[in-house]
């Protein structure tokens, strides 16, 4: 995954793009090379007669009934067929996903950006929550370091002042809690959420501005939309091109 790094120097919206491209390309092959085309197109033209019988015997109940039935079975014979070419790629695509996420899911902090981080608690949870070892060098500290618990979270707000790799930490009841956080202009970032087990404190969160991929008729959409909408438009093209059924 490193090696393809460089694709995140383009623009968002042409990353996931050629990403899904090249995904609907490979399942589309995939698939057609590890399923009998000319038993899955009759299966897929038996399916295109029965659904039309169904409509012609909606006056018909038992009838349409009985066709349905046929029509079940074959559907389930045709997604056993799909079900080999579906293992293949699916834990490459949820490498892929972790990858994408991992950066393009949120805007990288910058030096010079201002930003916040949260610490949720559980419920009923009240008193104060301190920021610590903050070093002016790396951050500037906009708001008090230590926090009232209102509404089972507190939230400050800082400067990040140089790039790098540091951990924020946090002191709760004399105990401290870290987070890992990533100040770059590349595009990427350390996981935003931190879940903590066996305290009060639930999560501690950096908080990343969402990235917007792509803008459809002034919706602005994330990179797993974007992708979705790319991927279902490249595998309907491509399986017509290379007559995939």
């Amino acid at each position: 995954m490193m090696a393809l790094n460089f694709m995140f120097q383009m623009n968002p919206t042409l990353t996931v793009l050629i990403i899904s491209l090249v995904i609907s390309f490979i399942i589309v092959i995939v698939y057609k090379y590890l399923t009998n085309q000319k038993e899955m197109k009759e299966m897929k033209d038996k399916l295109k007669e029965y659904q039309k019988q169904m409509k012609e015997l909606r006056s018909n109940p038992k009838e349409m009934m009985a066709v349905q039935k046929k029509a079940m079975q074959l559907n389930m014979t045709y997604m056993k067929h799909s079900l080999k070419p579906t293992i293949i790629t699916f834990i490459p695509i949820i490498l892929i996903f972790g990858w994408l996420n991992s950066h393009l899911a949120f805007m990288p902090i910058e030096a010079g950006d201002v930003f916040s981080t949260t610490v949720a608690f559980d419920k009923g949870i009240t008193g104060e929550i301190s920021m610590i070892n903050l070093n002016s060098e790396e951050f500037s500290l906009i708001n008090n370091e230590t926090q009232e618990i209102i509404d089972n979270k507190a939230t400050w707000n800082l400067t990040a002042e140089k790039e790098g790799e540091y951990l924020l930490e946090y002191n709760y009841e004399d105990n401290v809690y870290t987070k890992e956080i990533l100040i770059t202009s590349e595009p990427e970032y350390k996981t935003p959420i931190r879940k903590v087990k066996n305290s009060d404190i639930k999560t501690i969160t950096i908080n990343h501005k969402p990235l917007k991929t792509i803008n459809i008729f002034g919706i602005k959409l994330g990179w797993i939309w974007s992708y979705i909408i790319f991927s279902i438009i490249f595998s309907m093209v491509l399986r017509k091109l290379f007559k995939v059924y």
